[in-house]
């Protein structure tokens, strides 16, 4: 029974937020009412209520089940490339209600949003990369290069959402991931290479 319920509360919140994402692609978030999202679904407008907070609740929890649940598909390292690339594709599909939310909810708050998720991706390819190299590196270097890498491509995702980048999902995909190795791999060859002698001059020749 507890189950049925649970999933008639589901599919009652995604018919809610079918609705909201027609209003969202047709004028800004605060000028959306709950009334005319719940006459949209023939429901009574306080029954919204039963499953939202408010329609920014609403708005977090449909891009939390649509669109965060693409990279949660791929948390396996090897596939980190083809999340992003899924999750791409959603902000293409959807640009006009990821645009409405952009400009109605604080791009921080957008930002951090994504970010969780693709944070726990971001580090677990790190981590395998380091290990193929047999690069040991500090859990603290690990969540610094986590953090820059995450705020980089959510920059990043937000720039070509807002037509600002040109390149293409692949493209830029290629390019971080590249970027990422070239990281970790430099900065192993760098650990590797013998300390300097005392008072070595690196201007003079050898």
């Amino acid at each position: 029974m507890r189950k049925r319920t649970y999933e008639a509360s589901e599919a009652t919140k995604r018919e809610i937020c079918a609705a909201l994402k027609v209003s969202m692609a047709q004028k800004p978030l605060n000028k959306i009412t709950v009334a005319e999202i719940m006459q949209s679904c023939g429901m009574a407008r306080q029954h919204f209520y039963y499953h939202f907070e408010d329609i920014y609740d609403a708005v977090r929890w449909m891009f939390d089940q649509e669109a965060v649940a693409l990279l949660r598909e791929h948390e396996g390292v090897m596939l980190w490339q083809d999340g992003l690339l899924q999750l791409f594709q959603y902000l293409q599909e959807n640009r006009a209600v990821c645009l409405c939310a952009l400009h109605s909810i604080s791009r921080e708050h957008l930002r951090r949003f994504f970010q969780t998720d693709v944070h726990v991706i971001i580090q677990g390819t790190i981590q395998r990369i380091t290990e193929e190299l047999n690069y040991h590196v500090s859990d603290g270097e690990v969540d610094l290069l986590t953090k820059f890498y995450v705020g980089a491509l959510a920059s990043m995702m937000e720039e070509w959402l807002l037509g600002n980048i040109q390149e293409t999902p692949e493209e830029l995909i290629r390019f971080t991931d590249q970027l990422l190795k070239d990281h970790v791999r430099g900065a192993a060859l760098r650990m590797a290479e013998p300390p300097p002698e005392m008072g070595q001059n690196y201007s003079e020749k050898p």
